[in-house]
């Protein structure tokens, strides 16, 4: 148990240096891009933070098998460069004990991961889509920012607003100028207003933007022919808002919803079953391929490992994406499975029978 504890401890604290700086990198890329849409003034800054952590499981999933595989080459491959995994094997340490005790951490990631695929990856898509929703019908003058301009309907509106009472939604120095068509011809509309406000109709639930106070200006760019009008009260209406729609993404539709489905929630389903089973394969290549002779360095091996776990994922994410669209027998998705676990089985049994052959030579050849 000791030397368990020993090789367990090593193997998490690798994986989860790992999984956290390759977090950062994909968090901080989705943190900026939503950063980005947020200062658009297409969401509120506020939904940033729940949007990633919503987003969180649906990368952990994916993230967490290759944190498990590199943890494991990195801290047998230290183990090997230092020379303590041939003490170990001098005291009784075989391969296949080796196996068994790597495989503790694997399945408690394993089970991390089963969670997050099978319940927590699709509940976050599922919020994360129904958030969006809700954006997209929220009227354009709800996400207005003071003392920016900010453009809506897709550019053909810009509107400064100078000061927002968050609390009653009452606005003081409102400036807006959009494009509209008259026939052929393309105006440009000016609207400054001392204050604004936004109305409901009780009766229709029709909505509008109700400006006070204000001048409306009309004319042709390029031409100083334009005509003025002053106004005490002025009305915009605004556009209504569609009722939210179930969300229908695969990503995010609950797993046991997906059992009774058609051909591709199948798919979805056993991709979601695929990935514990992933993450158990690759800690049983890790093992054989964190060999490394203490001449060839601790990275030696690494990148042609990286390379068959990127082969790995992409034939699962390849037959996933054929059977969601194309059709075709789930069976296709568990083969790829099967080669790399033969694959593993391979390196681990054939890596040993070598070890024991040029044990039994050297006798004779001493000889």
């Amino acid at each position: 148990m000791i030397i368990f504890r020993y090789l367990a401890k090593e193997v998490l604290i690798s994986m989860i240096a790992v999984t956290t700086v390759l977090l950062l990198i994909i968090m901080s890329g989705r943190f900026i891009s939503y950063l980005s849409i947020a200062a658009a003034g297409e969401i509120p800054m506020k939904a940033v933070f729940y949007y990633l952590l919503f987003r969180l499981p649906g990368f952990l999933e994916l993230i967490l098998p290759l944190g498990l595989f590199l943890g494991i080459l990195l801290a047998y491959g230290r183990l090997y460069l230092e020379s303590e995994m041939v003490v170990l094997q001098a005291t009784g340490m075989s391969q296949k004990r080796l196996t068994m005790y790597t495989l503790g951490p694997a399945l408690i990631t394993a089970l991390l991961v089963a969670s997050m695929s099978l319940f927590l990856s699709p509940y976050g898509a599922n919020q994360t889509e129904i958030m969006l929703q809700k954006q997209r019908n929220v009227g354009e003058f709800d996400l207005i920012t003071e003392g920016r301009f900010q453009a809506m309907s897709r550019g053909d509106r810009v509107t400064y607003i100078e000061h927002l009472d968050s609390n009653s939604g009452t606005m003081k120095g409102v400036f807006i100028t959009e494009k509209i068509k008259k026939g052929d011809r393309e105006q440009a509309v000016m609207v400054v207003a001392e204050k604004g406000r936004s109305y409901t109709n009780p009766d229709t639930g029709v909505r509008y933007l109700v400006l006070d106070n204000g001048y409306r200006y009309e004319g042709n760019p390029g031409e100083a022919d334009y005509r003025q009008i002053q106004f005490q009260e002025y009305g915009i209406r605004l556009p209504e808002q569609e009722k939210v729609q179930p969300v229908n993404e695969l990503y995010s539709i609950p797993t046991e919803a997906l059992v009774d489905g058609d051909n591709a929630e199948r798919a979805q389903l056993h991709w979601r079953l695929s990935l514990p089973v992933l993450t158990l394969i690759v800690a049983l290549l890790a093992v054989p391929l964190s060999k490394t002779n203490p001449r060839q360095g601790r990275y030696a091996k690494l990148i042609p490992s990286i390379l068959l776990y990127m082969v790995y994922l992409l034939l699962l994410t390849n037959v996933r994406n054929y059977l969601e669209k194309d059709g075709g027998h789930v069976v296709l998705l568990w083969l790829v499975h099967l080669m790399f676990f033969g694959i593993a089985m391979g390196m681990l049994f054939f890596q040993g029978r070598l070890t024991r052959l040029l044990r039994r030579r050297r006798p004779e050849h001493a000889a």
